[in-house]
């Protein structure tokens, strides 16, 4: 009998300055084998062949790298700013630039820690969803966010830092033109563009998943326990529990003037000779 080979694609968008975040965040992903290994796609601008060939000496050829590099002329139309780069809308169109056999692959920020194995979050189903992602905002901000982003209907603001695609889908469905028409016509009022993007133009074809397990951030725990109907859930429930820990916005465990308490799990991989 022909066993049925599992290969995990994973997808990292990101520039020099954060190179040696992606290497700690794979790093703590080679710590759970998968059964045939990992494929792992980094869409980048201004990396050269030294940088990858150097990246696979020191993690051990624990998965096969696969530059992609991308031209800045591709996204002039888009806004951006300093803390918001052009690189943010590569995950948008990553069915585009993937090898177009590939059917589904998951995207990390490289801000990330992996403490589970990423196995069961990336066989699930899409349901005839386009993303599986989680949501940050509270039900508030969703009202909040269907006014600024001129949506008909109220759909959950997306996190764009863990994107499981559905690249199949993906590839028959998306529209770029409308993308761009839609950052014209509404980029004056982004706040995070890719997704402010993602959230409008896809939001009802997301399945949601469980922050607390895929998408956790001191903030969203802070939130969470410090909500009186809530059972607390310390230290100890995240490293029984959680799967993903994101260090978004500002607070990052590298800096000097990082609150919280999910650092050590940074530091855990990161310190580690």
């Amino acid at each position: 009998v022909r066993r049925y080979r599992f290969i995990m694609n994973l997808l990292f968008t990101i520039d020099r300055a954060y190179l040696a975040q992606m290497e700690i965040c794979l790093k703590s992903i080679f710590r759970f084998p998968c059964p045939d290994g990992y494929d792992v796609y980094v869409m980048h601008t201004g990396l050269e062949d030294a940088d990858f060939a150097a990246l696979r000496q020191r993690l051990g050829g624990k998965a096969e790298f696969h530059p992609i590099a991308v031209n800045p002329d591709t996204f002039r139309d888009f806004p951006e700013s300093s803390r918001y780069p052009q690189m943010m809308y590569y995950r948008i169109f990553a069915a585009r630039f993937l090898p177009q056999d590939m059917e589904r692959v998951l995207y990390l920020d490289p801000d990330i820690i992996v403490i589970r194995s990423l196995e069961t979050l990336y066989s699930l189903h899409f349901d005839g969803a386009l993303f599986c992602a989680c949501t940050h905002a509270r039900e508030f901000l969703t009202r909040v966010n269907q006014l600024r982003l001129g949506l008909g209907q109220a759909v959950p603001y997306i996190n764009t830092g863990v994107l499981l695609m559905n690249l199949a889908a993906l590839r028959q469905e998306q529209d770029e033109q409308a993308v761009i028409d839609y950052a014209k016509d509404r980029g004056q009022w982004f706040m995070l563009p890719d997704q402010d993007i993602i959230t409008a133009l896809y939001g009802s074809r997301i399945r949601l998943l469980d922050t607390m397990i895929y998408n956790l951030s001191d903030r969203m725990l802070a939130t969470y326990n410090a909500n009186p109907l809530n059972e607390k859930r310390p230290l100890s429930w995240v490293k029984e529990n959680a799967a993903i820990i994101h260090y978004c916005g500002s607070n990052k465990p590298w800096k000097k003037n990082y609150i919280g308490v999910l650092d050590c799990f940074y530091h855990e991989v990161a310190d580690a000779q």
